[in-house]
């Protein structure tokens, strides 16, 4: 058994042996964590940012704002289905830089965007 009882699913650091598999109390997840091991490092890659349909972005992409988005000190929200070109990936929580028509620079976050 591997020393980390993290579960994959809720990140709960609780769960316990079951015999083979190790089960989460908080979630009822299932797994065995000889199989997780690469997963859980694959999905943990803070440099993949996915949009709100799941889909990969690359610095450069085209996205469409997929709601209204209020702006500090701005009169009016950035409408949906605003066109958003080269954007450029960071860290953090606002994971996108750009630069918007009629608006400026400004840092988005990727679950309020989807690929164009």
């Amino acid at each position: 058994m591997p020393e980390s009882t993290q579960c994959p699913q809720c990140k709960s650091l609780y769960g316990y042996p079951t015999g083979t598999s190790m089960m989460c109390p908080e979630c009822g997840h299932e797994w065995n964590p000889n199989e997780v091991t690469e997963v859980v490092s694959e999905e943990t890659d803070s440099s993949v940012v996915k949009d709100a349909n799941g889909n990969v972005l690359q610095d450069g992409d085209t996205v469409v704002l997929i709601k209204d988005l209020p702006v500090k000190g701005a009169p009016k929200p950035i409408k949906a289905g605003t066109k958003v070109k080269n954007i450029k990936l960071t860290d953090g929580d606002h994971n996108i830089d750009c630069k918007i028509d009629g608006f400026g620079a400004m840092a988005l976050k990727s679950i309020f965007v989807k690929k164009a």
